[in-house]
């Protein structure tokens, strides 16, 4: 595919050389992408580079790619890069800025006669394909109908695969159970909260740092974590938090990797209903003593990728319609607890000080989050660059909590792959400040699991 040599870091020989042509979209996508290249030669099309000109001005993360994109660009430029091509650096190939002929402009209008920026490019694509015929000539492009339209020309095309996710299988599975464990070894776990040295199992396969599942034997069983900073299994207790008990074995080891402060990046997977945001909620009201500040974003992306209009109002205002969710949650929690409790006037105060706060991710950038319980919610409408913007952005004594439903993504050029969410559980798994739970039965109602399940 497309970046598959640079994704499994493979050198090209000079046999294999080829030809890239880069679509606007894949730059919005990340701004780096020169850097995946290798030994192959890119050529931008000019049409890309206005397009690139549309998206500059904004504050959501598309824009910054574009405006990135450019100052990279403009620190390689050389009277070459329009003719012979920009040297990209040792061991890489050459950059071009290129336009198609009016001859060959006439050629793809034969097929799609509408003038269209992804007809231009197809032009280019066809032009470098036909002057250099040994080599082979790929557009890569996050843009299915582009890359459907370059093929039916007899032009290869290819979707941008650095960043995505092989096991996506990941993403389908319930908690583990391991049979067949020594009886005594689960007994002595109930008896030792510190747990059992994991010297003392014989599992046959190799566990993560904070992995949880299940333990049977032939007369008991016990829910279990991997403990990687004491090197032991542990019991994992039913706990509720605030008012919110979990009401199966995934929601049982959500919660207590939530609680964990050792566990300082958390994801939560699952389809609709599963719990995901209000678990990790109720988990962030419990651990207000140890987190200065309670931030719950999401990014502004509606249902289909249709915006709502103009909205009435000031700031808070305005993204209140598409926060709602989160205070949905923060409802549902304040149903669970009395009229008159001292957890609701504990979440009224926190509101009201500040200390618990509903916004926009947009507003996030730039920011350094201190001793914070961070909720990033519907992460896989993300990138993989704004999920490491986001993290980047962690200070001493935060705690990150990334939630989504893959299945629900609403953003265009992202997929099951591709997205932010997804990236971020395969690059940290393994590694002992990451924990990753995977929500499977849906509990909001019987409803809502049989339209997740046969819808």
């Amino acid at each position: 595919m497309a970046t598959s040599t640079a994704s499994k870091g493979k050198r090209t020989t000079k046999a294999t050389k080829k030809n890239f042509i880069i679509d606007t979209n894949v730059i919005l996508h990340d701004y780096k992408c020169l850097d995946n290249f290798e030994e192959n030669d890119i050529y931008i099309p000019f049409v890309v580079l206005e397009e690139l000109d549309k998206f500059k001005k904004g504050s959501d993360q598309i824009n910054f790619n574009a405006r990135a994109f450019v100052r990279e660009l403009d620190l390689i430029t050389d009277d070459d890069l329009f003719t012979n091509g920009a040297e990209l650096g040792l061991g890489r190939g050459k950059l071009y800025i290129v336009n198609a002929s009016f001859d060959t402009g006439k050629k793809i209008a034969e097929a799609f006669p509408e003038k269209t920026a992804d007809n231009r490019i197809l032009s280019v694509v066809w032009e470098v394909a036909e002057k250099n015929r040994e080599t082979r000539t790929i557009l890569v492009s996050k843009d299915i109908n582009l890359r459907m339209k370059a093929r039916s020309l007899g032009l290869v095309a290819e979707d941008y695969i650095n960043d995505k996710v092989v096991d996506v299988d990941l993403f389908d599975r319930s908690e583990t159970a391991i049979e067949g464990v020594n009886p005594d070894l689960i007994d002595k776990m109930y008896t030792l909260p510190e747990g059992v040295d994991l010297d003392e199992f014989e599992f046959n396969i190799k566990l993560d740092p904070n992995q949880c599942f299940i333990l049977t034997s032939e007369r008991n069983s016990v829910l279990a974590r991997y403990n990687p900073f004491t090197q032991t299994v542990q019991k994992v207790e039913k706990t509720g938090n605030f008012g919110i008990h979990p009401r199966n074995a995934e929601q049982t080891f959500a919660l207590e990797i939530l609680n964990d402060p050792k566990i300082k990046l958390v994801g939560l997977t699952g389809k609709a209903g599963t719990g995901k945001t209000l678990l990790a909620l109720a988990a962030a009201l419990k651990q207000h003593r140890t987190y200065q500040q309670i931030l719950l974003a999401r990014p502004i992306v509606s249902l289909s990728n249709k915006d709502l209009g103009y909205l009435p109002g000031d700031e808070k205002q305005k993204i209140a319609p598409y926060m709602q969710p989160l205070f949905d949650n923060l409802n549902v929690i304040k149903s669970q607890l009395g009229k008159n409790s001292s957890e609701i006037q504990l979440i009224d105060e926190l509101q009201k000080s500040g200390r618990l706060e509903i916004e926009a991710l947009a507003f996030i950038r730039g920011r350094s989050l201190t001793n914070t319980f961070c909720i990033i919610d519907e992460a896989q409408n993300l990138t993989p660059h704004e999920v490491k913007t986001i993290i980047t952005r962690a200070g001493e004594g935060t705690k990150m909590v990334f939630t989504g439903d893959l299945q629900q993504i609403d953003s265009p050029y992202l997929d099951t792959w591709s997205n932010g969410l997804a990236y971020m559980i395969d690059k940290m798994r393994g590694q002992n400040l990451f924990a990753h739970v995977n929500l499977v039965k849906g509990e909001r109602s019987e409803l809502s699991e049989l339209a997740s399940n046969l819808l």
